[in-house]
């Protein structure tokens, strides 16, 4: 077995090696690799190319910016993504977030705010890196994400309408409540019939190249290029844009330029808010998919490096006129199908869109707008999950209305609401459940055996036995206190002792051990022992700066042993000693049995 270099594994070198794990993969990258991460690279930039054209016609700024976008996002995600398959950049869900949030913002400006967006989103995630709140997001339901692509799925349909059906102008796909969306929508100027014909022709040849690809498993069929071609192709035969078919126009053959991103003119208020839903949608989008990928391949991930690789993505691209992005849903797919190993088939990719940009853009004017809108509709019904949505929906009552809120919050209000009430209403479903608290009573049978209480078993009147479990945070304040006052409630004119198996209390925290101490305080005044068996190590610490050790004595508190149970066995015995007279139940008024070791039935 080769011995591993210590330098890899500490020190600054290992530091380095985390942060960037694409030169990582360099220290047994073989030519084998390179062959497969060009392989894939290509295959992804042949898909790259036409959706980077379409989501910047969603997020409502010119499509030669969603090709910047899906240069430097691919590279520098790639550069610094934990997982080795996940493609950053434009997407769907974040394009439509995009073009939610600059609606309010002058057409002139808009631009500007994208551009401006993807730097307040870069500045969160990576502000959410350095906290480490990353591992936040598992507790944010899946349901978010299936509501919000339900909805956003809806909103890029209605919002292609325009482009599909050739309309002058539509109302804000927002008002799709409102009479005046669908009035506007017919008073455009009506459908213009070659622009129809030329996104329906767009929607069945892709069907069509799909069904082909599925049919004869040709998995790197580049459908959407082989289709935008072809509408450029046609469009240009047969002089289409001079018939009304509206085209994407002039594209520069060049690659982005290093330009500050501008505040002026701009208000920071919305934009901020819009960037906090974007920048939470963004990544819970990104560790979905690194997490879907990693359990085909068993690639462990590390989810505050997959945080760090998103910001410094969206951070860089803002500085190389890039709008917000994330990791993408499709590309991300090809790239594990068609091979890739490592990140740098990412970097790869991001270098064939810049060559493709370089050599083809002067043709690319001819692309019609009704071409890249059918791709849209198309990729809209893909891009939501429809076995998972009707698993979820039949499955939780809680997770259906999640879907349904979220969807209609996306359509009826905004998408950065919707993402927002979604987070809250997770966290509202979250924090009740992590702050449940258990009680359980135990008694000693007839035999000596240790078991949970049921409605039969008689209780004995000198020692009564509880069980308490779960986190204790100031969420599990309320029901610990409820716990603790039915134990004092339990407490008569006989007892004598009160035995606590706190073996799964975990995580205290100031509140709760101030409840537990009052009431401990509480049954001790009535002159009755506190015994605590089962004690871990860091609850024994709180137990112990909290002062509980020093008054009710370290002979009452039995501590965890390797041995099951042990220490709850001891505890016990130690609760029998201190009584003095056994109640007319007890089974240690037989002295074969007081003589034997107490048994456990849990």
């Amino acid at each position: 077995m080769r011995s591993q270099d210590p330098t890899l594994t500490s020190g600054p070198l290992s530091t380095f090696y985390r942060l960037v794990p694409a030169v990582a993969s360099l220290r047994r990258y073989s030519p084998r690799d390179l062959r497969a991460d060009v392989l894939a690279g290509l295959t992804v930039a042949a898909v790259a190319v036409p959706q980077a054209m379409a989501y910047a016609l969603v997020a409502g700024v010119p499509v030669e910016y969603g090709l910047y976008t899906a240069i430097v996002m691919t590279a520098v995600g790639a550069v610094f993504d934990s997982s080795k398959q996940l493609i950053n950049g434009p997407t769907n869900a974040i394009s439509i977030a995009v073009l939610s949030a600059v609606g309010v913002v002058p057409p002139e400006q808009r631009l500007q705010a994208a551009i401006l967006l993807a730097f307040l989103v870069g500045c969160i995630q990576v502000g959410i890196t350095l906290a480490r709140l990353g591992d936040l997001t598992r507790y944010i339901s899946h349901s978010v994400i299936l509501g919000f692509t339900l909805g956003a799925g809806s909103l890029l349909v209605l919002d292609q309408q325009r482009n599909l059906l050739g309309l002058k102008s539509m109302g804000d796909v927002h008002d799709i409540f409102l009479v005046r969306f669908w009035l506007t929508m017919t008073e455009g100027g009506g459908v213009h019939l070659p622009t129809l014909c030329m996104g329906l022709a767009t929607i069945a040849l892709v069907l069509a190249l799909r069904f082909v690809k599925g049919r004869f498993g040709w998995t790197l069929l580049p459908d959407l290029l082989l289709a935008v071609v072809a509408a450029a192709a046609t469009t240009a035969w047969f002089g289409l844009e001079n018939q009304g078919v509206k085209v994407v126009g002039e594209i520069p053959a060049k690659l982005p330029s290093f330009a500050m991103p501008s505040f002026l003119g701009l208000e920071l208020r919305p934009l901020a808010s819009s960037a906090l839903a974007i920048a939470t949608l963004g990544l819970l989008e990104a560790i979905a998919m690194a997490k879907a990928i990693a359990a085909h391949t068993k690639q462990k991930l590390d989810i505050n490096q997959q945080c760090l690789s998103e910001g410094l993505a969206n951070l860089t691209g803002s500085f190389f006129q890039c709008f917000p992005g994330s990791g993408s849903l499709t590309r991300s797919a090809i790239n594990q199908q068609a091979g890739g190993v490592t990140q740098w088939s990412g970097v790869i990719s991001a270098a064939a869109v810049a060559a493709i940009v370089l050599a083809f853009a002067p043709y690319a004017r001819f692309i019609p707008k009704s071409a890249l809108a059918g791709i849209l509709i198309v990729s809209a019904w893909k891009m939501v999950d429809w076995r998972a949505l009707g698993y979820y929906a039949r499955t939780s009552r809680f997770d259906r209305a999640l879907i349904a809120i979220t969807a209609v919050a996306a359509v009826g209000i905004s998408v950065e609401f919707c993402v927002l009430i979604g987070v809250f209403m997770s966290f509202l479903l979250a924090i009740p459940r992590a702050g449940r608290m258990m009680l359980t009573e135990f008694v000693v049978s007839n035999e000596g055996v240790i078991h949970e209480r049921t409605k039969d078993d008689e209780v004995c009147g000198r020692i009564l036995i509880f069980g308490l479990e779960g986190e204790m945070f100031f969420g599990a304040a309320a029901p610990l206190e409820a716990h603790l006052e039915e134990i004092e409630r339990r407490v008569g004119a006989k007892t004598r002792v009160v035995v606590l198996r706190i073996k799964r209390l975990r995580s205290p925290d100031a509140v709760c051990m101030h409840l537990l101490d009052e009431h401990l305080k509480a049954i001790e005044d009535r002159g009755v022992h506190i015994i605590m068996v089962g004690v871990r190590d860091d609850l024994f610490g709180a137990l112990r700066r909290s002062g509980i050790v020093a008054r009710i004595g370290a002979g009452s508190i039995f501590r965890e042993q390797p041995v099951r149970h042990t220490s709850t066995q001891k505890g016990i015995q130690h609760a029998y000693e201190l009584v003095e007279e056994p109640c007319e139940t007890c089974p240690r008024r037989d002295p074969a049995i007081r003589d034997k070791q107490l048994r456990y039935e849990f």
